[in-house]
């Protein structure tokens, strides 16, 4: 069994729950109330600079430039996400002023202290484990509202989110995601194995509740 098959096997009832979660179903039939995705995009932006920092130390921890390029790669990608001229913070008119003064949440804040955490104490293999949690979900939630409702992608509003993240694009970056932490774990004992699936059970866990804080702002 490939280790990324191993870490979703694992995390089944958890990612299953996402797509189950009125928030997500929110988006979905494009019948979510727009100040909580508001108050989600806020909260994603606060996240994906924590998130940026981690894909640093994993160049940081790279112990070939293959993947070093690889998590540098993805800094440059989130520098379009964190434009607060462009996307859902464009269409707010979400201001810098607002940005600063807006606070993590306290799951949000936990998510990436936890990240950051393993990020700082762990190896490559670790942060990838820690990453695809996040990364791949979208994909994974994206494809199944499209599956469950095929006219979701021409919501005016939820439609331009629903297409990005179930795109071809976004999803062979996951690809190479999901390759190099299969080649990266070819080696790995039945122990660190175990560790592994435990850090990407628990950035699985965060996802959930991540959700969850949205929806109730």
């Amino acid at each position: 069994m490939k280790t990324t098959d191993r870490l979703l096997a694992a995390a089944k009832e958890i990612w299953d729950a996402y797509s189950e979660h009125p928030f997500v179903l929110g988006i979905q039939n494009g019948t979510l109330d727009k100040e909580k995705f508001r108050y989600y995009i806020i909260q994603d932006f606060l996240y994906l600079k924590d998130y940026a920092k981690i894909f640093a130390i994993g160049v940081a921890k790279s112990r070939s430039i293959e993947t070093a390029n690889l998590f540098a790669r993805y800094i440059s990608v989130m520098n379009g996400e964190l434009d607060v001229h462009k996307g859902y913070m464009g269409r707010f008119g979400i201001t810098q002023t607002e940005l600063r003064e807006m606070r993590p949440s306290l799951d949000n804040l936990s998510y990436t202290s936890y990240m950051l955490r393993v990020a700082y104490e762990e190896g490559e293999q670790e942060i990838l484990a820690a990453i695809l949690s996040c990364a791949y979900s979208y994909e994974v939630i994206a494809r199944k509202m499209i599956e469950n409702n095929p006219d979701s992608v021409n919501h005016v509003f939820y439609g331009d989110w629903i297409k990005d993240y179930a795109s071809a694009d976004y999803a062979a970056g996951n690809m190479v995601l999901l390759d190099a932490l299969n080649r990266l774990t070819t080696h790995y004992t039945e122990s660190q194995l175990r560790h592994l699936t435990d850090i990407f059970v628990a950035c699985s866990r965060y996802e959930l509740a991540f959700w969850q804080m949205s929806w109730e702002m």
